[in-house]
């Protein structure tokens, strides 16, 4: 996988570090397949893959014209996008995304799973076609992308993004942590199955944006949630994704990106 570092932390005249202090990858050339890129993380890191020089496939399901923004947005910065429509609640659509993409761009060299549902529901009234629903979103099309990829016999790089919160026990939306356990249990299997020619890591998110219906204002209510008293942004998940795809020697691991809230223990990281 070619890298170029084009810019590095620096010391100033005056001690401490330059504003500029984030590592810049360079991905010319290289082709990236993001689900869930029209809104929130997914389209973060797809606008930042573009940045570093990669052409990007623009995956959405309902955010068709938020879809066509972060493709615009990618042309606008050099590199090639291409939005392409598919139902993950059925992962053969997943595997025709994964096909569609290499049609237009060529070899998939970076696959980012982003997309996911996150419905409410308590294990009392789980329902069996809202669990297969969220594991076939959330897991399921993730790992029929992520064999696609394998399929492909190159070098390659698997980023999936995951949740803080699958170390607790999130009791409000059983399904959906259930579906992220699982998709943490196949990072781990990928890793090792699929290696050396793809190496396969994750992102744990924590407090980063507010959830559907919620403001600015939730962020700074759940700010005590975590160590360091804060939230992120998508900006942070999105280098956090960089970083993955660079490094050559990293595989199998996950980085929470929550602001130390996996150390709380709460109920399976304890």
């Amino acid at each position: 996988m070619r890298r170029r570092v084009v810019d590095v932390r620096r010391p100033t005249s005056r001690g401490g570090f330059s504003p500029r202090g984030w590592l810049l990858f360079d991905l010319t050339g290289r082709n990236a397949l993001v689900t869930g890129a029209g809104t929130r993380l997914g389209r973060r890191t797809a606008v930042e893959l573009g940045r570093a020089g990669c052409n990007v496939v623009v995956h959405y399901h309902g955010s068709e014209e938020h879809a066509a923004g972060t493709a615009e947005e990618i042309r606008r910065g050099g590199t090639e996008a291409w939005t392409v429509r598919a139902d993950l609640a059925n992962p053969a659509a997943a595997e025709e995304l994964f096909d569609r993409g290499v049609e237009l761009a060529g070899p998939i060299d970076f696959l980012v799973n982003s997309a996911s549902i996150f419905p409410e529901g308590t294990l009392s009234d789980l329902l069996l076609d809202t669990f297969f629903e969220n594991l076939r979103v959330n897991a399921l099309s993730p790992f029929a992308l992520s064999q696609r990829l394998a399929g492909q016999r190159r070098p390659a790089c698997i980023v999936n993004i995951l949740d803080t919160r699958m170390l607790d026990y999130d009791r409000a939306h059983v399904p959906y942590h259930l579906s992220k356990r699982t998709l943490f249990d196949l990072t781990r299997m990928m890793s090792r199955e699929y290696a050396p020619l793809v190496r396969v890591n994750a992102v744990a998110p924590g407090l980063i944006l507010p959830p559907a219906g919620e403001d600015a204002s939730y962020l700074r209510r759940m700010a005590a949630t975590n160590p360091l008293n804060s939230h992120g942004t998508s900006d942070q998940i999105a280098k956090t994704v960089l970083f993955l795809i660079w490094n050559e020697f990293v595989t199998g691991q996950v980085i929470y990106v929550d602001g130390g809230r996996h150390l709380q223990g709460r109920f399976y990281g304890s």
